[in-house]
């Protein structure tokens, strides 16, 4: 494990941006909840939940130019008697 000192500046609502080598290593992305425990004058942050990555949950990946169906729809409607 590679320990490395970053020093960041905090702003006036307290918050400080996670580095990205930090936030690669530990799976933090947008949406993911963390948790930060005060130990012995040091604060140590951990995952508490990630999010699914965009591909797994592949919700909002595709969208079409149609318009979507109704739940009423009945698809013998549309066959024809030749």
């Amino acid at each position: 494990m590679m320990l490395t000192m970053d020093e960041f500046s905090v702003t006036r609502k307290g918050q400080v941006t996670i580095p990205k080598h930090i936030r690669q290593a530990l799976g933090i992305r947008a949406g993911s909840r963390v948790t930060f425990r005060l130990v012995d004058g040091r604060v140590e942050i951990a995952l508490a939940r990630a999010t699914a990555p965009a591909m797994e949950s592949g919700f909002g990946l595709l969208k079409s130019p149609m318009s979507a169906v109704p739940a009423d729809f009945d698809a013998a409607t549309l066959a024809t008697d030749d």
